[in-house]
């Protein structure tokens, strides 16, 4: 590339006009500490029954044994700021807790199709100076460590809580990579700004953190709620009150929130009817009845076995009588998860 000043702008300004945030560039050779580090959380077990973390150590570990072409990596955000405070939820018992980013559109879709938009953009620019990079793009399903790349990108830093954590949209971030085969100059890394502050560790129901900047999935609700293929383990039941997929408390409570803004992007905004589910609605669902109330959304990968069972836990969790009629049907489902968790809301429910 002639001018890497003029090239970094153009992709920038491309980047803004696909609704991305931020865009950072880093060297696919730059996250070896962050390799070591998955390592001990995979030798700790930590990762639970997630066996493709492990799977994929080696490729996470090293971009360039995913590709061995890479010479640079850019980094892109996309904020999913909420409107309203998305704890408020957890006090209304009748109603599910669904994590704000699966609130929407599955944004695996919407991030890839614009990455590909800007890949494309990002070639037809540099074959206007000889041929153009080869390149592919990533968004969180791929063997990628997106956060430590995007920390050396200088677009956050990994909070206490593990998250990237930005000064200008705090905790609420996507993030996509493109890899290309281009040589760019990289950011300089952003530093961790946390400080003394452990909202993000004192907030978690289920005490998931072992220390500061170290995460134990096997205790965390979204794991449990949404990787976690079998029964709930009961001494985590009761602190996951009414969360039915995933949990936002540790990022909710970061006060690096006070900067950012709600998401300006249309696809990312929550249907009223999702924001707030009641309970009793999502316990009547059959397994067609789940697929289309969650078509295009993050939701429906668990499939309806997984959710029902969330939603039953919850349900015991809801001190709320009127549900026993819609708990006592899924006594005889055919999922012996199902039914565990059935028999469990059951009893909770006649303790009132």
């Amino acid at each position: 590339m002639n001018d890497p000043q003029k090239f970094r702008a153009f992709i920038e300004a491309e980047a803004k006009a696909l609704g991305f945030d931020s865009v950072g560039i880093a060297k696919p050779d730059s996250v070896e500490v962050a390799g070591s580090h998955l390592k001990s959380f995979v030798n700790a077990q930590r990762h639970g029954t997630m066996t493709w973390m492990e799977e994929t150590m080696e490729r996470r570990a090293d971009p360039r044994v995913l590709w061995s072409d890479v010479k640079s990596i850019i980094l892109l955000t996309m904020n999913y700021g909420p409107e309203n405070n998305p704890l408020a939820i957890l006090d209304k018992k009748e109603q599910g807790a669904i994590s704000v980013y699966a609130r929407h559109r599955d944004y695996h879709e919407l991030i890839k199709g614009r990455l590909k938009t800007l890949a494309s953009k990002l070639v037809s620019k540099s074959k206007e100076n000889g041929v153009g990079p080869e390149v592919k793009v990533f968004v969180d399903t791929a063997p990628v460590m997106e956060k430590p790349l995007a920390q050396k990108a200088g677009l956050g830093w990994q909070g206490k809580h593990t998250n990237l954590v930005s000064r200008d949209f705090g905790s609420w971030l996507f993030l996509g990579s493109i890899f290309l085969t281009l040589d760019l100059p990289a950011d300089e890394p952003e530093g961790d700004h946390c400080g003394n502050c452990n909202n993000c560790l004192d907030v978690c129901p289920t005490n998931a953190f072992p220390a500061p900047y170290q995460l134990d999935a096997r205790r965390c609700i979204s794991y449990l709620t949404i990787e976690n293929k079998g029964p709930i383990p009961g001494e985590f039941r009761k602190a996951i009150g009414n969360r039915i997929y995933g949990c936002d408390d540790c990022l909710a409570v970061c006060p690096w929130n006070k900067f950012a803004d709600i998401a300006t992007e249309i696809k990312l905004a929550a249907p009223d009817e999702v924001s707030e589910p009641l309970l009793q609605e999502f316990l009547q669902l059959d397994d067609a009845s789940f697929r289309k109330r969650f078509s295009g959304s993050p939701v429906k990968r668990i499939g309806r076995n997984r959710f029902m069972r969330n939603c039953l836990v919850a349900a015991g969790n809801s001190n709320c009588s009127d549900l026993l009629p819609f708990v006592e049907h899924h006594r005889t489902d055919e999922d012996a998860v199902v039914r565990d968790a059935a028999d469990w809301a059951r009893r909770e429910l006649e303790k009132l």
